[in-house]
């Protein structure tokens, strides 16, 4: 186990549960929810023995929070595009067809090492940390915590709401117009807002169009559940798509391409984007160009 922090309960303590005293005192944890999490999990310790959410606080006890992870994990061997890094965080590219984190030796987290400069701040974290997730089969912006300290604030932020995602995809079909999806996930509220870019026609499904995507939520495989319940799936989307959507060895077609969040330690507004992935603009030439073919051949054999 590694330690994360100490704290001596000072004088004057009395009738607060440890659930409730640690969101004052602990900044590693991400929100209420991660100090629940980590509770269950045994990560927080009283006077050295574990500790539960129903314990009472008292005065002269020592709390420790604990990381049960022994050591750093073992580096994955995989070079990250990285966009920025400063000492408190980093802004990498995921690449397609790679977990974020989990109980595989092939993620990203377990590549953040080998990619990005230690932090030399006094809270530095044993080890990056992703903040978010990204799907498997989804590319793009990736924000990672290097320090307790923005790691327990962008988890704030992202709470509140003031981490702003922009994503882009290709969907099957023609959309005229910018609209809104509010269809719930998992008994949870969940709501997607969606604009046209370029729209042009294919034969494989009449048209094809390149979206940008803003989640307002952050549900499981939102987007592509939310754009497959209007009838217009994400184009590579084998689970919530339709027969026909895929194309072999070209994945998923969605990419985070922007995220606009408050920076940890100033407070200023970080903008970050990038370009859409090749394969998209690959797309919708090859799509428009198949259909013109098509039509050209027919008008010549009349």
């Amino acid at each position: 186990m590694i330690l994360r922090e100490t704290h001596l309960v000072p004088d004057g303590i009395s009738q607060q549960r440890l659930s409730d005293y640690a969101r004052t005192i602990f900044e590693p944890l991400l929100s209420r929810k991660g100090i629940s999490k980590a509770i269950k999990r045994g990560e927080f310790r009283i006077n050295g023995q574990v500790a539960h959410s129903g314990d009472w606080i008292e005065s002269g006890q020592t709390i420790e929070l604990m990381d049960l992870q022994e050591r750093p994990p073992k580096t994955y061997l995989l070079l990250l595009d990285v966009v920025f890094e400063d000492e408190f965080l980093a802004v990498i590219k995921k690449p397609p067809g790679i977990e974020v984190s989990g109980n595989k030796f092939k993620t990203v987290e377990n590549a953040l090492s080998g990619s990005l400069t230690p932090s030399t701040q006094s809270d530095a974290l044993a080890w990056p940390r992703p903040v978010h997730r990204l799907d498997y089969s989804t590319s793009g912006l990736l924000l990672v915590a290097k320090t307790a300290g923005a790691q327990r604030l962008l988890g704030q932020a992202f709470e509140e709401r003031r981490v702003h995602k922009r994503y882009c995809a290709v969907v099957m079909g023609n959309v005229p117009r910018s609209g809104t999806v509010e269809t719930p996930i998992a008994d949870l509220p969940a709501r997607s807002e969606y604009e046209p870019v370029q729209t042009v026609p294919s034969l494989r499904s009449g048209h094809v169009t390149l979206v940008n995507l803003f989640p307002t939520t952050g549900r499981t495989h939102q987007l592509r559940i939310h754009m497959a319940s209007i009838g217009h799936p994400i184009v590579g989307d084998s689970k919530y798509g339709e027969e026909g959507n895929t194309l072999k060895g070209k994945g998923l077609f969605l990419a985070a391409i922007e995220l606009r969040f408050p920076h940890p330690a100033t407070q200023e507004e970080i903008n970050i984007s990038i370009d859409a992935p090749p394969k998209f603009a690959t797309l919708l030439e090859r799509e428009q160009a198949r259909w013109e073919k098509f039509n050209d051949q027919g008008a010549d054999s009349v």
